[in-house]
């Protein structure tokens, strides 16, 4: 399984910002990878900053046209895409949406990102609603593997659903960064909890992490001042099954590469930590209240 990720900045053009995430997808066939995943979001500039109506505008239906701008590279050289989009369901229905497309068959199907955040910059919840296609794995001819989109990755439940369909890989297409008023203070800290919690969700599922972000600084699209908007950390990294980071990208550099993964890691980590084995599955009942303090 060769894997490639594409860190990029995005600009606020949407076809400078396709055609270089096409330059990018092929630079990463070039280097050999079967398997290509970009950041959340790519083909525009991360809108989410404010709630503003006029960014539905950059919703398109999946599959679409940004599905089929890379359907020929995906079936020219017989690999795999992940592709994270705005997708328009209907009016006033969007979801924040990756698409998988296979070779020279194409479009694969698509998993709608199911927890949806709502933090300061991050107001997603005023454009997506949650998704309701459930966790999913897809065989590939290169591979199994499952796709989650950044805030899904702070949950250990959404990687383990995945895992537990034969996914040997997660990946996670992202937009986080920076508040740069926070980053002395707590920029280090944050970054060391996104991806320590990716990292554990290798290390219990005993498979691959493969978490592709953006990178850059993008203002405040209201324009309310030159210092306000997010410094996204880059930082995308490739982890093996037992949590070990095998590749991890720069904080400003926007960077193609490309890394080998080999699944018979995965069965040689299950055999000596067997944490599917000793699952208690007749005890998790729990896990389906949100809170278990009796109410």
């Amino acid at each position: 399984m060769r894997v490639g990720i594409v860190q990029m900045r995005m600009t606020e053009d949407r076809a400078t910002n396709l055609a270089r995430a096409l330059d990018g997808t092929r630079d990463a066939i070039a280097q050999g990878a079967g398997i290509v995943c970009l950041p959340e979001l790519f083909l525009s500039r991360y809108f989410c900053q404010v709630e503003d109506a006029a960014f539905f505008e950059l919703a398109e239906p999946i599959p679409g046209p940004a599905t089929e701008a890379f359907a020929g590279l995906a079936a020219e050289h017989g690999v795999t895409l992940v592709l994270s989009l705005f997708e328009r369901r209907a009016p006033g229905l969007y979801h924040n949406t990756a698409a998988v497309l296979d070779g020279v068959d194409g479009y694969l199907g698509k998993y709608r990102k199911m927890h949806i955040p709502d933090d300061p910059r991050y107001y997603e919840k005023y454009y997506f609603t949650p998704g309701d296609l459930g966790f999913r794995a897809w065989n590939t001819r290169n591979g199994r593997f499952g796709v989650l989109v950044c805030w899904d990755q702070w949950y250990p439940e959404a990687a383990r659903l995945t895992a537990l369909q034969g996914a040997e890989a997660l990946f996670y297409p992202t937009a986080i960064g920076w508040h740069p008023a926070e980053r002395e203070e707590f920029g280090a800290a944050q970054h060391g909890a996104w991806e320590t919690i990716q990292r554990s969700h290798a290390v219990a599922n005993g498979c691959y992490v493969v978490s592709v972000n953006r990178t850059g600084f993008e203002p405040d699209p209201s324009g309310s001042g030159p210092e306000d908007g997010i410094r996204f950390w880059g930082q995308s990294f490739v982890a093996g099954p037992d949590g070990g980071v095998i590749l991890r990208l720069g904080v400003d550099e926007e960077a193609v590469a490309v890394v080998e993964l080999d699944p018979g890691r995965i069965a040689a980590q299950r055999h000596g930590w067997p944490f599917f084995r000793d699952r208690r599955v007749d005890a998790y009942d729990g896990i389906l209240r949100r809170f278990d303090n009796g109410e």
